[in-house]
């Protein structure tokens, strides 16, 4: 592909998106194709010689396009978002189109200091006081990877990387069953093991960890020979929504010298709103944040913001510095390969700012309080119809329900059903959870472009789907 065909099949490829984006209210949200139906249609062996553009982008069109789940879809109210506004977009047709490696200062200046500069805008945005300083990972997983390699670090002090765990005593990580399952996949990497994941049971409407036993497991495990490093609190967890008592679980974490990270992946983004930020309450003591723009911001995915109040300690944990990384000559820069995981980063603070200057903080406030009273009204509905129950009340835009018509024997089994039936009808994506042991379908508004009417089409579809199972189970 020479330059001009490449400015031509940008063009086209650019048109097609607006085109894709002005049309996906009209498409199934949930893909509607069987397992290995795509694969079928891809050669197994690759080609040897090339196939003109044309080809190719038909067969985009026509093999993977109906292949796809459309996350950028209005009706999409499964999962949480991975929203995707359209400023945030051309902000990543630049960036693909520049293709910078920017691992260090010297590989990317510019996206350096925006990144560095956006991380403060966003540090403004939510609240949190000076003293925190950020870095972008590319998802809230490796946030909390860091930042429990951090932790164990600390408690180790500083020994676990260089002389491997095995003949270092334990460390414990502590949290509630509430929060995803990206800690217990960062304890499993960490090399610190389920078994030292130590749940703390629940208490309130909330669902937050019960701090006295959070202190009592912790003093128990100092006694047993632990060592305790660090404990990860939950605002706003995938399933319902769980959140902690920040302020009271910071006190805990302070008087035993743990490290406390807070996961507010989805949640985090609503602090942009002062009358949410009760929420998380006690935050400014944390020792690490994470929330995702790219969830409820709109900051095309990937893009996660990592809050530290000691960065010196994610560098120590995570930094190696051969000599063919080094910049020389140049004082006080930033090299954020030093602050994540992975060496290679993307430039993903262009979309941020895009975003952010675009829409600015009082048109996404908007976007996110509307999001909250349409769940929050969608709920009264459906606890006001005499089939429906509510499970767990909203959490900002997210609740659950349970359709509980007379002469259902098997209520799980009966849900699980009315899900599938909703998402195979293709005007919406809902997905289900289990709440103290039984099913419950989750709803959660949160996509750039949904409107209330968007929302009430999903209570028309609710009900409909669940009349005909409930005619069927009859």
């Amino acid at each position: 592909m020479d330059n001009e065909d490449f400015r031509r099949w940008s063009k086209i490829a650019a048109e097609w998106g607006a085109d894709y984006r002005a049309s996906v209210r009209e498409r199934p949200v949930r893909a509607q194709t069987a397992p290995g139906a795509i694969a079928a249609q891809i050669p197994s062996t690759p080609p040897e010689d090339g196939a003109p553009m044309e080809e190719i982008f038909r067969d985009f069109e026509q093999i993977v396009l109906p292949g796809m789940t459309h996350w950028q879809h209005p009706r999409f109210f499964a999962y949480f978002p991975a929203n995707a506004a359209p400023v945030s977009t051309v902000a990543e047709y630049l960036v693909s189109a520049m293709a910078a490696q920017c691992m260090l200062w010297q590989t990317a200046p510019a996206a350096t200091e925006i990144e560095t500069r956006m991380l403060d805008w966003l540090r403004q945005a939510v609240g949190l006081p000076e003293g925190f300083e950020g870095v972008i990972q590319d998802s809230a997983s490796s946030a909390t990877l860091a930042a429990v390699l951090t932790m164990r670090e600390r408690a180790l002090n500083w020994h676990g990387n260089a002389e491997g765990l095995a003949n270092l005593p334990p460390v414990r990580i502590y949290c509630s069953d509430q929060v995803h399952s990206s800690i217990d996949r960062a304890v499993w990497v960490a090399g610190i093991g389920s078994a030292n994941l130590v749940r703390i049971p629940v208490t309130g409407h909330l669902r937050a960890m019960d701090v006295k036993d959070l202190e009592a497991a912790i003093t128990g495990d100092v006694r047993d020979g632990y060592v305790p490093a660090g404990i990860i609190a939950s605002v706003g967890g995938t399933s319902v929504g769980g959140t902690d008592e920040v302020a009271a679980v910071a006190e805990v974490a302070q008087r035993h010298r743990l490290y406390l990270h807070v996961d507010a992946a989805w949640a985090g983004s609503a602090m942009i709103c002062p009358e949410f930020r009760h929420y998380w309450a006690g935050v400014e003591q944390a020792d690490s944040v994470v929330f995702n723009p790219h969830k409820w911001l709109g900051a095309q995915f990937d893009c996660s913001a990592h809050f530290v109040r000691a960065p010196e300690d994610l560098v120590r944990t995570l930094a190696i510095q051969p000599e063919y990384l080094a910049t020389h000559g140049r004082d006080g820069i930033i090299n954020y390969s030093e602050w994540s995981i992975p060496l290679g980063r993307r430039f993903r603070a262009l979309k941020i700012w895009f975003l952010l200057r675009a829409h600015g903080l009082e048109g996404l406030r908007a976007m996110i309080r509307d999001h909250v009273a349409w769940s929050r009204e969608l709920a009264k509905k459906l606890e006001a119809h005499p089939q429906f129950e509510i499970v767990t009340q909203p959490m900002l835009s997210l609740f659950s329900f349970r359709h509980v018509p007379q002469g259902i024997v098997d209520p799980d089994r009966h849900n699980l059903e009315l899900v599938q039936k909703i998402n195979d009808d293709g005007r919406t994506y809902l997905t289900q959870t289990r709440v103290d042991g039984r099913v419950a379908i989750r709803f959660q508004v949160g996509q750039f472009e949904t409107t209330r009417d968007d929302v009430m089409m999903a209570y028309e579809v609710i009900k409909e789907c669940a009349a005909g199972l409930g005619m069927a189970a009859a």
